[in-house]
């Protein structure tokens, strides 16, 4: 009886060891539902002050996520979330995001601000940020954005909390707090 006992726990215990074999990796879309909470589902974004991933440069998301694991880019939640992700699993995730729709939403914006914000835009950011924001060659899709999340930035920027490339801060250090304003309704106002 002792040895039917013996060989029944060290077949359990066996059993134990060996699950993570059993289990299924972890699927873009599993790894993708930490983020819907905040993000929306598939990456659409319904709060004001998070952004859209859904159809942002995987490269642009990849970036993001490991500036947020090493501290590099502020959050008050994101680099929490990071630390649980290897490399591997934010490549799954940012291909995941990359290739679903981004939807914009309407928002109230100023059209005055909106006219002075495409004169800046093609002034100053048209060259990396395309399209009037809605394309990039490194950075985050910006036309469309929720205007608090595009102004929340702005903020880090300027404040210098969140580095910024080279090429952009010496066009960032020409523009006002009115200028940038108005880029923040441009941006906003891409349909």
């Amino acid at each position: 009886m002792k040895l039917k006992l013996f060989n029944l726990a060290l077949l359990a215990g066996g059993f134990l060891c060996s699950t993570p074999l059993w289990a299924a990796p972890s699927t873009p879309e599993m790894l993708s539902n930490t983020c819907s909470a905040c993000h929306g589902q598939f990456g659409q974004a319904v709060g004001p002050n998070i952004p859209t991933l859904a159809g942002q440069p995987a490269s642009y998301i990849e970036d993001s996520m490991k500036k947020f694991k090493s501290g590099e880019r502020p959050s008050t939640v994101m680099g929490r979330v990071a630390k649980a992700y290897t490399d591997d699993e934010f490549k799954a995730m940012d291909k995941f995001f990359s290739e679903k729709k981004f939807i914009r939403h309407k928002q109230k914006t100023d059209r005055a601000k909106v006219a002075t914000g495409k004169k800046l835009h093609e002034q100053n950011c048209r060259k990396c940020h395309q399209d009037g924001g809605r394309d990039s060659e490194d950075g985050g899709i910006l036309a469309g954005q929720w205007m608090e999340y595009l102004q929340i930035s702005v903020n880090e920027f300027q404040s210098k909390k969140r580095p910024m490339p080279k090429k952009m801060a010496e066009k960032f250090e020409g523009l006002s707090m009115d200028d940038l304003d108005a880029l923040t309704h441009y941006y906003a106002s891409q349909r």
